[in-house]
This record gives C-alpha cells, structure tokens and sequence, in this order.
C-alpha cells in the first residue's frame, strides 16, 4: 500500500496491520449488537419492557441507526476526507456508549442506540470506501474476506464476553466496554491510518452532482441487484441474532449455551472467509457467490423440513445453522464487491447508498421475521429460506439468467463520469 502525497510522511501500516486494523473499526458496529444479546432480558426487567419482542428493538434500531448514518457519512467522506469521519464517527459511538451506560428510560435508550448506530456506520461505510480506494475486484474480494475473518472474532467472542460480564457486573458495564474498545480502536486509527481520499480527489457536496451518482448508482444493474441481495440475506441473519435470547430460553431451555453455539456459528463464517479469500482471485466472485446462494437456499429448505417434522435438537440446529452462515457469508462477502465494481470513482457515495439500503433493509426483514415469533424455530428457517430465494430471483434477473459464470473486467467506457 503505498503512501499518498498528503501522508508521506506518516508511517504507513503494512498490509498485515492495515487488514487487523480494518477489522477491528468493522468490529465496532458488531460489537455494539452482539455484546448486548446476553443482556437483552436483564435490560428489559431492569427498563420495565412489557412487550418481550420490544427487547429485540435494542438490537434493530442500533442496526437501522447504521444504515441511516451511511447516507450522509460517505458522501461527508467524499468530500473532507476518509480519515476525519471516521475519527468523528468513533468519538461519537465513544461518547453516546456511556450515555447509555446510565439512561433510566427504555424509550430514550432506544433514541441513544438508533443515534449509536449512525456513528457507528463510519466503521463500515468509511472503511468500505477506503478498501475500495485501494483494491478493485477479487483483490477487494480477498481483503474483504481477510478482514472479515478477522472480523468475526467479535461475533465469536462478544456474547461470552456480555455473560461474563454481566457476572460480575450490571448490564450498563457492556456499554462502558464498548466504549473503551471504540477509544482503543480509534487511537490506533488516529495514529497509523492513513488518508486514502487525497485533497484533489475530493468533492464539495452538489445536489445535482449528488442526484447524477445516485441515479447511476442506483441503476446500474449490478450495483442494484446485489444490494438488494445482500439486504435481503442481511435481514435474514439479523432475525437470527435478533431472537437468540429468545430461542435459547423458550425452545431449548439452555440460556447458557447461546454464547458457544453462537461462536460456532460465526466460526463456520470466519472459515468460509478465508476459504473465500483462497479462491475467489482463482474462481472468480460470481461463480462462488452465486453457488453458495443456492446451497444457502438448500439448507434452509432442509432445517425448515427438519423442524417442522418437530426432530429439532441443540445439536441439528448448530449443524444447520452453522452451514447456512458459511454459505452466507460466502455470498454476501462477494456480493459486496460485485456491486462496487462499477462505482469505485464514487465510492463513497456509492457506498453510502449501497450501505444505507442492505442495513436499513435487512433492519426491517429481520424486524418483520423477528415480531412473527410465537416459540416456534421453524421461524427461522423460515425466513431465511425466503430471504434466499428472494435474493437468487434478483440476481437471476440481474444476469439475465447467465448465472454462474464470471464476467470480465468493467469496461471504461461503461463507467459513469462526473459531468458538470
């Protein structure tokens, strides 16, 4: 990674380091969901929550927060640079963490989380931005999963690490914790972060501009149809997360076992991550997305049919569930860098969009998914399942039936310019 004229004199991080480092701001927004889920009755009791299904909102507001931010953080950091948002956007999530850490009321703790969840979305639209500054195609596909595989550790560790905290604490110490993590994390930006968005290349906001890459953006066939892929299954895996507490206690009587079977879980992701990363510049990113999506399908179609025969254990649901998160993530991680392809001269405003959609979209399908709980698991597969044929039926579309093989390189000529 070489340095840019305006940080030549900084130490530049090697790509080891830029890939953790990566990681770890993208962990950030998980932490502030998956930290919380061991904690989601506790705060319910504690903040008088009549209705259960309402805890599920501390996690979907948060996650609709993320969205919403992305609209404008991409395009802020088209124009005064990826390194200052970020930053702001990190002492924000620092600041709003320990707010929470004391509110009284379940209503304003939600307002904090869905506020939480805009700054939080620096940590995923900026950084987005600032791979696809420096990568292009199955290379971004390959640090994405490089990161991404890091990445996952959060959701690996974090529930385990909300239980243990809350044994030796209340549930407010996860957010005086996520708060600290947010402060280490952003000083090791501050200090070796490079800026990959120099000054010429940066644009004042324009609304006509603006409305010109949002068009192109927003109907560019690839750019389109794999975000709405990815919301689509995004949705689907936050059902999952959402209803964890509830389907421990309720279904499987075992609170206990939540954290492990959802660090098994997330552990299928991370391997399909690096597996990803080992293939992807060999096979090609729509050749492996686009098969992972049908044995995604294929899963779910096998839990659902499982569960409803009512032979349903802790240890088939592990299985099931944790080959229906490999496969994906080996879909969306793809997916993402197809719909990047194309706007990478815009990429923060395309990134921005393109976030705002997935998150704010799988917010409301996994809301949708999640308030049609009634103790049941065949819910979740339920969902999924849908979710998943959803997402084949837009990429078919999209490829005009050409599924399965890769395409070459984008065409300039196809690329949209910036006309003034």
């Amino acid at each position: 990674m070489s340095a840019s004229p305006a940080t030549a004199s900084q130490p530049q991080p090697g790509f080891v380091e830029f890939v953790v480092l990566i990681a770890s701001m993208m962990a950030m927004g998980a932490l502030g969901i998956d930290a919380m889920l061991p904690a989601l009755p506790a705060i319910g009791h504690d903040l008088h929550v009549q209705v259960e299904n309402h805890q599920q909102w501390i996690v979907a507001f948060y996650f609709a927060g993320m969205g919403v931010g992305q609209l404008a953080m991409g395009v802020l950091s088209d124009w005064l640079g990826r390194k200052r948002v970020l930053l702001t956007g990190i002492v924000l999530y620092v600041i709003l963490g320990l707010i929470a850490a004391v509110v009284n009321d379940f209503a304003l703790l939600i307002f904090i989380r869905l506020i939480q969840g805009c700054s939080a979305s620096t940590s995923t639209v900026v950084t987005r931005s600032i791979v696809r500054d420096l990568y292009v195609g199955p290379r971004m596909a390959q640090v994405m999963s490089m990161s991404y595989v890091v990445f996952l550790l959060v959701p690996i560790m974090a529930p385990s690490l909300g239980q243990v905290i809350l044994l030796f604490a209340p549930w407010r110490a996860i957010f005086a914790f996520m708060s600290l993590f947010g402060a280490v994390v952003g000083l090791w930006a501050w200090l070796r972060l490079p800026e990959t968005h120099t000054a010429e290349k940066r644009r004042r906001p324009d609304v006509a501009h603006l409305k010109r890459v949002a068009y192109f953006v927003t109907t560019e066939p690839s750019s389109l149809v794999y975000t709405l892929g990815i919301a689509v299954l995004v949705g689907a895996l936050l059902a999952y997360v959402s209803l964890m507490p509830q389907m421990f206690r309720d279904v499987f009587r075992s609170p206990g076992m939540m954290a492990p079977v959802f660090a098994i879980c997330a552990g299928t992701m991370a391997v399909a991550s690096m597996i990803n990363a080992t293939l992807v510049e060999r096979i090609g990113l729509k050749r492996i997305s686009h098969s992972a999506l049908t044995a995604f399908i294929c899963v779910t179609v096998i839990h659902l049919l499982w569960a409803a025969t009512g032979h349903e254990t802790l240890i088939s649901f592990v299985i099931l569930q944790s080959l229906t998160m490999g496969f994906q993530s080996l879909t969306t991680s793809n997916f993402s860098a197809i719909a990047m392809e194309k706007v990478g001269h815009v990429a923060g405003t395309a990134a921005s969009l393109q976030g705002f959609t997935t998150t704010v979209g799988g917010a409301i399908i996994s809301a949708m998914i999640g308030q049609g709980w009634t103790g049941h698991i065949m819910l979740l597969p339920l969902g999924a399942c849908i979710c998943g044929v959803i997402a084949y039926g837009l990429v078919f579309v999209g490829e005009k039936g050409k599924m399965y093989r890769n395409s070459g390189p984008a065409d300039p000529s196809q690329v949209f310019q910036v006309h003034d």
